[in-house]
């Protein structure tokens, strides 16, 4: 069952959407430009992938903007952000996320929630994710930077601010399972990251960067639905934080190239000394051009 906020998320991207003329590329297939991520990246939900946030081909651009909002146990966090692809090529990304406190740790910390701003680039190197016989390689980065840094000091992180690189492989393979699509990525991230950088970035048991595994797997029932599944590893860097790898079970739906929907059930672990946190993500993008 969605909950109000997920209710007016949908609504005003759908508003959006119908107040702005669209003009999808048409130099990809239908899915090919997956999802939009909750750092502003083209890729799954949880997982950034080689695949650019557009539909455009070699001799195209296109823009895409997105909504996102995640609603567990006792935390909510929405994303909003817009990304652009240039000939195929190239991906810049930005994202604003704000992390929704419980009633204690509002009381405890004086702060009610968290913001953090993310400008991403990604750079595709080789392939394509349907025609080549490799998979599509790309390389990418995601600058962030919290706007209020007393939650992720009073943790015991070391900065409010940080730089993600990845290197991510995404390949379609058509007919593979009982004449059905499959899609897979695999993306490798050095970070120091706390909860994505919303508890700040190192701390006392590690201030380098780690090397973390991501991994999205998808079946397209139809051009139009895929079902699927991610896992993304997460480091420890505070003694006093815990921090757990994220999965979840998604489905969206691509009716055309000017928007996706998707729905999934997230199952985040502990997140800031909360335990079980599960719940559900609802996110929409529109792509304008």
């Amino acid at each position: 069952m969605m909950n109000k906020r997920q209710i007016k998320i949908l609504i005003a991207s759908g508003t959006l959407l119908c107040a702005i003329p669209t003009m999808a590329a048409d130099g990809k297939l239908l899915a090919t430009a997956g999802l939009s991520q909750l750092e502003g990246s083209g890729g799954g939900g949880l997982v950034p992938w080689a695949t650019l946030s557009g539909y455009d081909s070699r001799d195209e651009t296109a823009a895409s903007l997105f909504m996102t909002d995640v609603n567990i146990t006792d935390y909510r966090l929405s994303s909003i952000g817009v990304a652009t692809s240039f000939y195929d090529r190239v991906e810049l990304s930005y994202a604003q996320q704000t992390f929704d406190l419980p009633v204690g740790l509002v009381k405890q910390l004086s702060v009610g929630e968290i913001k953090q701003n993310i400008i991403g680039a990604k750079v595709r190197l080789y392939g394509d994710v349907v025609y080549s016989t490799f998979p599509q390689l790309s390389i990418g980065l995601q600058h962030k930077q919290l706007d209020d840094d007393s939650v992720a000091t009073a943790l015991g992180a070391k900065d409010d601010s940080g730089t993600d690189f990845y290197v991510a492989a995404t390949k379609v393979h058509l007919g593979a399972i009982a004449g059905y699509n499959l899609v897979w990525n695999v993306t490798a991230r050095a970070t120091k990251a706390n909860e994505m950088g919303l508890l700040g970035y190192g701390g006392p048991d590690n201030n380098g960067y780690q090397m973390m595994m991501e991994g999205s797997v998808g079946l397209l029932l139809s051009p139009n639905w895929v079902v699927g599944m991610e896992y993304r590893q997460k480091p420890n860097n505070l003694s006093s934080v815990k921090e757990d790898d994220w999965k979840d079970l998604f489905v969206s739906y691509m009716p055309n190239k000017h928007v996706n929907v998707t729905a999934a059930y997230a199952d985040l672990g502990t997140v800031a000394t909360q335990k079980n946190q599960k719940g559900f993500y609802l996110s929409m993008t529109g792509y304008l051009w």
